[in-house]
């Protein structure tokens, strides 16, 4: 098998998983009221939907790859800071 062949097919499942990871959070921050994220002192939900959701478009434009870094840094602080900080709001 060709060495290129394998990094073209690295290259599409972690396309694939960092396009899983962006939906994910974007729909995650969809599903939060507003308020929830005023009361997790948190950016607001609007702006946290239109980061993620740009950053969901960005990823189908592969060339753009420090944008897409930056984005997927977006997608993972939500996942790892506001979406458990508006998680624990529910169980109170």
């Amino acid at each position: 098998m060709d060495v290129f062949l394998i990094e073209d097919y690295v290259q599409l499942v972690v396309f694939f998983v960092l396009l899983a990871v962006k939906i994910f959070a974007f729909a995650s921050s969809l599903l939060y009221s507003a308020e929830s994220y005023v009361a997790a002192d948190k950016l607001n939900k609007a702006t946290w939907c239109s980061i993620l959701g740009i950053a969901v478009l960005l990823q189908l434009i592969p060339i753009l790859f420090l944008i897409n870094l930056a984005a997927t840094v977006a997608a993972l602080v939500y996942l790892a800071d506001v979406r458990p900080a508006l998680a624990g709001l529910r169980r109170r």
